[in-house]
């Protein structure tokens, strides 16, 4: 039977890629995907969450949840690497939604709906995570399980100590992070470690296929950003390397730490700070990242969108 997930993301290059890679997997059954607001703003998320899944057209379609700003979130967005639509600057059009339901109340209903059978799959800041936990104090205890990209066990990438989806809203992971979830994490380190390179694109869906056209347009995009701007000659797909680990945690090593967050250190803002002595005083409260195997992990991302190709 396949796994119900709900997938919630701020598109953004690599979220389209885990985005397309789930809709088209026959182990998931993607029951909603919720947009929010970090490498665009909430009103671009939710529309490129519509356009994404209108391109793609899959087989079935998923609720979508429409993105609201976060209330203390911090001023940071990714356009530089993304394009200043998230998605390469392709030009995405979509009919206007007549009844959006916010992104909050869709993950609460659709967790209700199947208690304990529900995975998510966040791939962008917390907030509507936070919100929906909020809005049913008993829904951290009825989520199956919560997979999330996010955090650091080093340095960040959005200021020194911080990774971007958790200091977009450091409120939000903190509330998230200290939930009685089951969780797992896997943080920029890991993510970092896998990279694709640009012959690779050659293994993707055909140029005359919908899903081939839009990945070789949104990823030739990102090639030249981490290029110009991060001095890289291959691409970094967080979230799509947060998605494998849903599917495949044999590919990766993991430990039961104690988790938390920053939200007021003037230059640690947003930081993710991991008991790791020898006698920690911290419950552990989630499994986290430690490693991969990045070559193994590449291969599931180019055989999940050439997959797509044969439906």
């Amino acid at each position: 039977m396949a796994r119900k997930v709900i997938l919630d993301v701020d598109p953004g290059i690599d979220d389209a890629v885990a985005l397309a890679m789930a809709l088209f997997d026959p182990r998931l059954e993607v029951i909603a995907v919720t947009a929010t607001a970090g490498n665009v703003s909430a009103e671009q998320a939710t529309s490129n969450v519509q356009a994404i899944i209108e391109k793609l057209d899959p087989p079935r379609l998923p609720r979508i949840g429409a993105a609201r700003e976060p209330t203390g979130g911090r001023l940071a967005d990714a356009r530089h690497i993304h394009g200043n639509d998230g998605l390469g600057n392709i030009g995405v059009e979509v009919a206007e939604l007549h009844q959006r339901h916010p992104s909050d109340k869709v993950i609460v209903e659709e967790v209700r709906a199947a208690p304990d059978a529900v995975t998510i799959v966040a791939l962008g800041p917390l907030t509507n995570v936070a919100r929906a936990m909020a809005r049913d104090p008993e829904l951290a205890t009825m989520v199956g399980a919560l997979h999330m990209m996010g955090g650091a066990l080093g340095a960040g990438n959005v200021t020194p100590a911080a990774e971007f989806n958790i200091y977009c809203d450091p409120e939000s992971a903190q509330a998230v992070f200290r939930s009685p979830t089951t969780k797992t994490l896997v943080p920029l380190d890991v993510t970092s470690r896998v990279v694709m390179t640009y012959d690779q694109l050659d293994q993707l869906p055909g140029e005359l296929t919908a899903t081939g056209t839009f990945m070789r347009e949104i990823l030739a995009f990102a090639f030249r950003s981490h290029r110009n701007v991060l001095g890289l000659e291959g691409i970094h797909l967080h979230d799509a390397v947060a998605l494998v680990a849903a599917l495949h945690p044999e590919l990766f090593v993991t430990e039961e730490l104690a988790g938390d967050v920053e939200i007021g250190g003037e230059l640690s803002t947003g930081s993710t700070i991991f008991d790791r002595r020898p006698s920690p005083s911290w419950r552990p409260n989630m499994e986290v990242a430690v490693d991969v195997d990045a070559s193994a992990v590449m291969d599931c991302i180019l055989r999940g969108l050439s997959a797509i190709e044969m439906r």
